[in-house]
């Protein structure tokens, strides 16, 4: 048995070509067809990276190599995160990875760069080799990413294309902070205010008005305004008034944030459930998120140590803000925090 599953793993696609050469192994669909076949057979069994070695580069042939590998190591980060399953932290790794390493010598190369395992690596090789068919899944596409789930109301896709910048805001009893990103994944203002008269004793909703209304005066402009959603049920009596105040408060944002709504009836204020963003940074367990300060953190030390970090923020605030996430003590930024994350991952999901 073992001699069986050694020859499936290793040789058995020389062994298939030599009994049967009606099947035409030389066509490179069907090589690559049988290099994902082994490489089912290798997430499901016992094997090591020697057994599959070669599979790639057995895949395609001389030219299309050729192709690939002039994209992959001449292209810069811009022009690779224009591949749809280049965008994000791939196409910023992959830069990285060649320049402290040089050119990839062989498609097998690429595996090593971290997070290309073997079945996204193929697919990036075919969408390079294919650009028709990337354009076209990308206009199919594009209605279904209108109405992803983790926005509300539904966001056109034409909007998130022209979309330049994006100020995200996040808010909770003592504390309103917003990240102002653009495109290029930039941070052009990053702030917080604090709010000392709300939820201390009778409600006066002129209160509301002359808070809220000082902290819009001072958000910068932005194509869209992105708010976390609250994530307190108003169905737990305990926590009621938390409940309301968050409402509110996102109700009075909406409004002020969206003053041409009437003339122009097109939306500008977008929700986006919280644990959308936990779950996309991995801070979610069960149903409760932790902390994302040790994110934000290592995002600030990132953009000064990396080339091309995942975020970049001007040296200013990176001085300014360097120690203000510390994850003891009662006085935790978390809601500056957050705010950054959310950006990151409304770009990262939505629109890169």
């Amino acid at each position: 048995m073992n001699r069986i599953l050694h020859l499936l793993n290793g040789k058995g696609a020389a062994l298939l070509y030599s009994g049967t050469s009606r099947r035409a192994f030389h066509c490179a669909r069907c090589l690559r067809k049988s290099a994902a076949e082994e490489m089912d057979l290798e997430e499901t069994s016992p094997g090591t990276e020697e057994e599959v070695a070669g599979s790639l580069n057995r895949a395609y042939t001389e030219e299309e190599a050729d192709s690939i590998l002039h994209v992959l190591n001449t292209a810069p980060e811009s022009e690779l995160a224009a591949i749809r399953l280049l965008r994000g932290k791939k196409s910023s790794t992959l830069v990285q990875y060649r320049q402290q390493y040089g050119p990839f010598l062989d498609l097998d190369s690429v595996v090593k760069v971290p997070y290309f395992k073997h079945k996204i690596t193929m697919k990036v090789f075919d969408s390079i080799l294919n650009p028709a068919d990337r354009d076209t899944r990308k206009e199919r596409k594009s209605d279904s990413r209108s109405t992803a789930r983790f926005i509300k109301p539904d966001l056109p896709a034409e909007r998130l294309e022209n979309a330049e910048s994006i100020v995200s805001i996040v808010f909770g009893i003592k504390k309103i902070a917003w990240a102002h990103v653009d495109r290029t994944m930039t941070v052009l203002d990053w702030q917080q205010e604090e709010w000392h008269r709300f939820m201390k004793g009778t409600y006066f909703a002129h209160v509301y008005l002359e808070d809220v209304a000082a902290v819009v005066s001072t958000l910068p402009a932005a194509d869209l305004y992105v708010l976390e959603k609250p994530g307190v049920s108003m169905q737990n009596s305990t926590l009621f008034p938390v409940a309301l105040h968050l409402r509110t408060v996102e109700a009075m944002l909406y409004a002020m944030l969206n003053a041409q709504y009437t003339v122009e009836e097109e939306h500008r204020v977008f929700s986006m459930n919280r644990s959308t963003v936990g779950k996309y940074f991995e801070l979610m367990v069960g149903e409760s998120r932790t902390s994302g300060l040790d994110i934000a953190r290592r995002l600030l030390t990132d953009s000064i140590d990396q080339e091309a970090p995942r975020v970049r923020f001007p040296r200013d605030m990176i001085f300014r803000y360097r120690n203000h996430f510390q994850t003891r003590g009662q006085n935790r930024n978390e809601e500056l925090s957050d705010a950054l994350l959310q950006a990151i991952a409304f770009y990262e999901l939505a629109v890169l």
